[in-house]
């Protein structure tokens, strides 16, 4: 099965995608850098909040929330069917 590009905003709760690219500037992304959102990493939706914002991720061992601003930003690979 091929895979799509998608930001992980999109990505499926319980599915995993991997880190394709960063598109934030400055701060921002050096932040996600330090969290370990780096090229090829594996990260898993795991839990949206009851109003949809944030959602929780499974990166690196950690279970990290970011909001859906951030998550627009990072764009993952992603072998599933939406």
């Amino acid at each position: 099965m091929d895979s799509d590009v998608i930001t992980l905003d999109k990505l499926p709760i319980g599915q995993i995608g991997y880190v394709e690219s960063l598109l934030s500037k400055g701060s921002e992304r050096r932040r996600m850098l330090d969290l370990g959102v780096v090229n090829n990493t594996k990260i898993e939706a795991l839990y949206r909040s009851p109003v949809g914002d944030p959602t929780a991720y499974f990166i690196r061992g950690a279970v990290i929330a970011l909001r859906n601003d951030d998550a627009k930003k990072i764009n993952v690979s992603y072998r599933g069917k939406f």
